[in-house]
């Protein structure tokens, strides 16, 4: 068995719900199955002991908030991204992106102002802008309290699921890994991943797999530009290409053929028509791994729903438990995504290594509202490790410097940690679509 230290550092993420837990975990949890799949494609012994430090965790899940470009902050959200009063509560909107704030905003009926948006919210009830703003294809949600979500036919159904679906798909041979070295030792080097993900749990996941030496190509519709910030913090050591999988099924098909891991983040559903569900991914490409990400699960009432972290804190109770009697409240980080984003890199590394003996296409399925329910349980099932205390004194030490085709960089060194790996990516993020759509 993996040996696993912890570094324990109190304050690192501060907040009611065991936030700074849920991050040491996931992390946890990846660098384990990042060190068991190193361990066997280079022949060692036993996996290497896994180092995972509150400082670095708590460091790299403000990821996107430390990115600075040529010194300039990153812009995260929106002005209309926010909690509103309504007339009988309050909802929660996400419109970083220009489509839906046109959605949103051609639901109200208001024209783009703070002030018209917050007129137009405080007339009607929570529910009722959630449903009418859904309709029209934006993105709201009504506060909710813990009592209230634990009801609602949608938390139903997540309980039903474990936090990490898996599945194998058909019969397809035993995976024979070609041997790797150890300085540094990356176990997902030679392997070759396709990303069709955005924000910013599936970005998160896919640059770990980037760090632990996967080449991995992100594929973008042309059709939908990528928020430039978010996209330089995920960015790193991947390639970024668009393509249009409708008029561009060829070359979909020929990047298919030579994948080993696909990975999806869109609302379930939206990439079947193009032939991407598990099932007929495996059909097509036997021995693949299929890694699949949503806000709230492909069942239930709201399957068919976008959401993002800020908006599932808001539905699940969080906001609440994170909140005062006066205003909802959020946690220290956007740990819904990245705490879900690390689950999934260990999920398909894991996925991989049982290839090896088994053999199988496989799936892998997070929810970021099953990890809210996990937080919101108390974290069961926690990893176990031997554990120090350090005292924390801000993100400093985990921050670093680098040039780029963007710019001058500050960005977060990765969280994910274990004896001889990586402990930086080998290349700075490239702009939005620069790359060609192949894999090496």
């Amino acid at each position: 068995m993996t040996g696993i230290k912890f570094v324990v550092r109190e304050g690192a993420l501060q907040g009611r719900l065991p936030a700074q837990q849920l991050a040491r975990t996931c992390v946890g949890e990846c660098a384990l199955a990042a060190a068991e799949l190193g361990a066997l494609r280079a022949g060692l012994a036993e996996a290497p002991t896994v180092r995972v430090d509150d400082g670095a965790v708590a460091t790299a899940f403000l990821s996107e908030r430390h990115l600075l470009i040529n010194g300039r902050a990153p812009v995260n959200f929106a002005p209309l991204s926010r909690f509103w009063r309504t007339a009988d509560g309050w909802v929660r909107t996400h419109a970083n992106y220009p489509h839906h704030r046109a959605r949103l905003l051609r639901a109200l009926g208001a024209p783009e102002d703070p002030a018209a948006v917050e007129a137009a919210l405080a007339e009607r009830s929570a529910l009722d802008v959630e449903d009418a703003v859904y309709a029209a294809g934006g993105l709201a949600v009504a506060l909710r309290s813990p009592e209230e979500w634990a009801v609602h036919p949608q938390a139903a159904e997540v309980a039903k699921r474990p936090l990490v679906e898996r599945g194998q798909l058909d019969t397809a041979r035993v995976r024979a890994f070609a041997p790797v070295g150890t300085s540094p030792l990356r176990p997902a080097a030679g392997l070759r991943v396709l990303d069709l993900t955005r924000v910013l749990a599936g970005p998160v996941a896919t640059r770990t797999l980037a760090l632990l030496g996967a080449d991995v190509l992100r594929l973008d519709t042309p059709h939908l530009p990528e928020l430039p910030d978010q996209h330089a913090d995920t960015g790193f050591e991947k390639r970024s290409a668009t393509l249009d999988l409708a008029a561009d099924r060829q070359t979909f098909e020929e990047l298919l053929a030579v994948a080993d891991v696909v990975v999806t983040g869109y609302r379930p559903g939206a990439l079947d028509r193009f032939g991407l569900s598990p099932e007929a991914l495996a059909e097509r490409r036997p021995g693949v791994v299929v890694a699949q990400l949503s806000a709230w699960g492909g069942y239930g009432p709201w399957r068919e729903r976008r959401g993002f972290d800020s908006l599932v804190q808001a539905a699940t109770g969080i906001a609440v438990l994170e909140g005062s009697p006066d205003r909802p409240g959020a946690l220290p980080a956007q740990a819904l995504d990245h705490g879900t984003g690390y689950l999934l890199a260990a999920a398909a590394l894991r996925a991989l290594t049982e290839q090896s003996y088994e053999g199988g296409s496989r799936f892998v399925r997070l929810t970021l509202a099953r990890t809210a329910q996990w937080l919101t349980d108390g974290m069961d099932g926690a990893a176990a490790g031997d554990v120090v205390s350090e005292p924390y004194d801000g993100p400093e030490p985990w921050l670093a410097e680098t040039d780029s085709t963007l710019g001058r960089l500050r960005y977060v060194l990765p969280p994910v940690s274990f004896e001889g790996g990586p402990t930086d990516w080998a290349r700075p993020p490239v702009p939005w679509g620069t790359d060609a759509a192949r894999l090496r």
